[in-house]
């Protein structure tokens, strides 16, 4: 297994005005899943090549345990790399994708036909051997991808969006795979995603980036919880927010003043007479309870998902989501008024834009 570094790392392509990856620094520890998370276009296949050495590096180090691997070509580094187009050999059948990069390492016959069952039976699809790559449903054909990678014993697994080209039904059964994988192998993995559903389920921590550059770093928790920014907090699917002045253990607004808990909010936000952004999740609000930290509010629309009921509110000129199990919130109608609790502990402070 094998820490991976990344120290000032930058990336400016050819005629390029601006650096795609922006000075990144980021520590992955030795047999860790980490997802680099963002937007198109934010750097994250870059820096995913920069790690395979497929990408030079501008300026910083990509470093592997202690060792600077900038000048080491990419077949030495012991890393292999998963794409979201799989890029299989449409002439080969599946066996012999698989056993490839063991022929290019001249591994004996009877060693490669060993190790290609033992990956088939790992991704579940012995009994495949001699089917072609057009023969294969896109599960099937990313199951031999993995395959295909892992059967050379590498030290780092990377994929690229490994899940875009898959169904629904079919993503959810190739996470599993992906996790029993790092698993059975300790593998240091670090996969590249838009997917914020994908990089919570699968990842220890997540590293999110916006225009080349890292916004935080963090396990996936900390992106619902603890925001660092109004950005961070809107990407992850939240519009709560509310502005406020810092009173004591309240918040002053223009709807009511808020009693949040100081102790697990920043404390440099938690000083008498700072402007405050409150951020709340939509899951964390619930029909009224007590008096403390009451809303009142008409609500503006109700839309039923079946598992949960989401409501759609104002408040101080700004569209909020309420979610909420229907047995519990439902009854309310589109035009009615309803009380709502912001419970403290589910209070989080930003700095205010």
């Amino acid at each position: 297994m094998t820490n991976i570094t990344l120290k000032q790392l930058c990336k400016v392509y050819d005629g390029a005005s601006e650096a795609a990856v922006k000075d990144l620094n980021l520590e992955i520890k030795s047999g860790e899943l980490v997802a680099l998370l963002g937007p198109s276009g934010c750097g994250k296949t870059t820096t995913l090549k920069m790690i395979a050495g497929l990408h030079d590096v501008t300026s910083g180090d990509v470093m592997f345990d202690e060792n600077r691997v900038n000048t080491i070509r990419p077949e030495k580094r012991e890393v292999v790399m998963v794409y979201q187009n799989y890029l299989l050999f449409p002439y080969m059948n599946v066996e012999d994708n698989i056993g490839f990069g063991l022929r290019m390492r001249k591994i004996p016959k009877e060693q490669i036909a060993q190790r290609v069952k033992e990956m088939l039976k790992l991704v579940q699809l012995e009994g495949f051997e001699k089917r072609k790559p057009a023969q294969l449903s896109g599960g099937q054909k990313q199951r031999i991808a993995l395959a295909r990678a892992l059967i050379v014993r590498p030290k780092i697994l990377l994929l690229d969006e490994p899940l875009s080209n898959l169904d629904a039904h079919l993503r959810d059964d190739m996470r599993e795979m992906i996790l029993t994988i790092h698993r059975e192998f300790g593998l240091t993995t670090v996969f590249v995603t838009h997917d914020q559903e994908e990089a919570v389920l699968l990842a220890d921590r997540i590293a999110l980036m916006f225009d080349g550059e890292l916004q935080q770093y963090a396990p996936p928790k900390e992106f619902y919880e603890k925001p660092r920014t109004d950005r961070i907090a809107a990407f992850f699917g939240n519009r709560n927010r509310l502005d406020g002045v810092v009173q004591g253990d309240m918040i002053k607004t223009a709807v009511g003043d808020f009693k949040f808990n100081q102790s697990i909010v920043d404390a440099n936000l938690a000083i008498d007479g700072t402007e405050v952004r409150m951020v709340i999740r939509p899951e964390s609000i619930s029909l009224c309870k007590s008096e403390c930290n009451s809303l009142t509010v008409k609500i503006d629309k109700v839309i039923y998902m079946g598992t949960y009921i989401r409501y759609r509110i104002t408040v101080d000129g700004n569209e909020w989501d309420i979610i909420g199990d229907p047995h519990e919130i439902a009854g309310y109608q589109e035009g009615e008024l309803a009380c709502f609790t912001i419970p403290a502990e589910k209070i989080w402070l930003i700095h205010k834009t």
